[in-house]
């Protein structure tokens, strides 16, 4: 992106932080925001991937990508992640809170563990990046040259819809799209942009982290639609992004064409 118009680059200037990047959404999140000028920090658990991905920004972007390993489900690392993107890159114009965890089943006879690290990663770790993250997106707003800062919130269709066997995960993200909203109420008029994006379907490693039953049970409920790809998520973040500072995505329902519920 070097030498690239502001058009080219509405981001430039900018700074990114990205949870849950080592991978799916989260990964090309990060790529799709460098490519729009933006300076990315990354943040998961596995080092390896960040850094190679912060290696294929840095190639293919030419932008510059902070890595940070951190578990955001400890207050302590999710604090850390926001403090070092600031100290490092400068400021915090946008939050993706993407990182997240999907282990469906049965309510009855449920490893409570399943239960404690949803609640962990999908609304704990969410909370503490927010909760860190809002002073620096509000004086990014306030003082920045786009007038306007961003936190994007990853959700799921599970946010809207509550489906047998996905009891506690449908928890998780329709609380997530009640915390959103009510910060968006809060925020909204000093020019910081709480967004919900809400996938259906996608195509990420997301459900390998089911037991091998559940795995089978996700399969055959997808196999015979085109799922979502990544980078559409990616896209459409960038999209919210990217509007004019009048113009606010407050909430965004995307499912693969083939998907009925």
């Amino acid at each position: 992106m070097t030498g690239a118009t502001t058009s080219e680059a509405p981001l430039r200037g900018t700074v990114a932080l990205v949870t849950g990047a080592s991978s799916g959404i989260g990964e090309a999140t990060a790529v799709a925001l460098a490519a729009l000028g933006a300076d990315v920090a990354v943040a998961a658990r596995r080092r390896d991937r960040l850094e190679r991905l912060a290696t294929r920004i840095s190639e293919e972007a030419g932008g510059r990508a902070l890595v940070i390993e951190a578990d955001i489900a400890r207050p302590e690392q999710a604090e850390g992640a926001v403090s070092r993107t600031v100290r490092e890159l400068g400021r915090l114009d946008t939050l993706v809170n993407n990182a997240g965890v999907m282990l469906l089943g049965p309510i009855e006879g449920a490893p409570l563990q399943e239960w404690h690290r949803m609640l962990d990663v999908n609304v704990a770790g969410l909370l503490h990046c927010a909760h860190a993250a809002l002073p620096h997106l509000l004086a990014a707003a306030r003082d920045g040259a786009r007038g306007v800062a961003d936190m994007v919130n990853v959700s799921s269709v599970a946010g809207r819809v509550a489906r047998a066997g996905s009891g506690v995960y449908n928890l998780t993200k329709h609380g997530i799209g009640a915390f959103s909203e009510s910060l968006r109420q809060e925020v909204t008029e000093r020019h910081v942009r709480v967004s919900l994006i809400e996938p259906g379907a996608v195509d990420t490693e997301l459900p390998g982290h089911n037991r091998p039953e559940i795995r089978e049970q996700i399969a055959r409920s997808f196999d015979e639609i085109e799922r979502l790809r990544s980078q559409d998520i990616a896209d459409a973040i960038a999209y919210i992004i990217t509007r004019p500072r009048h113009v606010a995505v407050n909430e965004l329902l995307i499912r693969p064409t083939e998907q009925r519920r």
